[in-house]
């Protein structure tokens, strides 16, 4: 478990590194912005790489109980998910009316793909891992807003909004057949 969490440690360390702007500021001015775009990079990798070692670790270990997620709860996830991977898709879409609504589409995907998580998976693994994305989540959402980062103009339904529900929908789709695969857990 101790992988798992240098991971988070290191990955979400450096995502909210990125918040404090003063801080940022400085590296970037003392590192330049090449390399710092290296090391924050390099540090991410990293940290990504822990947190899969880690997860699988644990995961090859038994999971460690905390709560049984009730099966009404499935549904609910699956709709999140959906969600969550719309909201991912508008993050890199031409501006439309989902990414302006969302004002940040990254941030509400990870937030949906947590919470959609947390919902279903009742081990102590889970909870620290999926807890602490939607935490640094809502954080960051928190710093942006504070920063003044209005995020996306709203604006009318373009060929954005089309691009987001067809891709998002169509990498949801894929989650079926993907998940097992990669993550070793089917879906339902």
């Amino acid at each position: 478990m101790s992988i798992l969490i240098a991971g988070l440690v290191l990955f979400l360390g450096v995502h909210t590194f990125t918040t404090l702007r003063d801080a940022r500021a400085t590296a970037i001015g003392r590192l330049g912005g090449g390399p710092y775009k290296g090391l924050y990079s390099l540090v991410s990798a990293a940290g990504l790489v822990l947190i899969v070692w880690g997860f699988g670790r644990y995961r090859s270990g038994g999971y460690i109980a905390v709560w049984d997620p009730p099966q009404v709860l499935h549904p609910v996830a699956l709709v999140l998910m959906w969600f969550a991977f719309v909201a991912l898709a508008a993050a890199y879409s031409p501006a439309g009316k989902i990414k302006g609504v969302l004002r940040h589409p990254m941030l509400v995907a990870i937030k949906a793909w947590a919470l959609a998580h947390l919902l279903v998976n009742g081990d102590l693994g889970s909870l620290i891992l999926f807890s602490a994305f939607l935490a640094w989540a809502v954080y960051d959402r928190i710093a942006v807003k504070r920063r003044g980062d209005a995020g996306a103009p709203s604006s009318g339904v373009t060929a954005g909004d089309a691009v987001s529900l067809v891709v998002g929908s169509a990498a949801y789709a894929a989650m079926f057949w993907l998940h097992p695969w990669l993550i070793g857990v089917p879906i339902a």
